[in-house]
This record gives C-alpha cells, structure tokens and sequence, in this order.
C-alpha cells in the first residue's frame, strides 16, 4: 500500500470518527450514512482539497455533500 493510500485512508477514518463524534452517533451508523449519502466517495474523490482544511471545515463540506444528497440528521 502506497504512502500517499495510507494517508488517505487514514484522514477518512478520522472523518468518520469525528462526523459520529459530532451527531453523537456510533461510528459504525456514521459509516453507514457517509456511505449511503456519499460522503465517503466526496473525502475519497476531494482528499486533496478536504485535507488541508480543518476537521469543521470538512465536517461542514460532509454534512452539506450529504444534505444534497438526501442525508439529513439532527
């Protein structure tokens, strides 16, 4: 596995620990709903933007993604 795949791995998991963190969900429901309302594919496809940003920058730009996508939680 790459460097640059480990990284970006890596920064995804954190997403995902923070986005469950933030809307006091288990990790695993915030996987299922990143997944379900691409989240997920918008880290993986924008990593090189997202990653610079800070973690509530990214965390607003997951939930607006998923919002448009039809995800909403409280």
């Amino acid at each position: 596995m790459s460097e640059q795949t480990r990284k970006q791995i890596n920064y995804t998991v954190s997403c995902i620990h923070e986005f469950a963190r933030r809307k006091k969900i288990s990790q695993r429901d915030a996987y299922l709903f990143l997944q379900r309302y691409q989240g997920i594919s918008f880290l993986s496809e924008f990593y090189d933007v997202e990653h610079t940003l800070s973690m509530n920058d990214a965390m607003d730009d997951l939930e607006t993604v998923c919002r448009k996508n039809g995800g909403v939680l409280s």
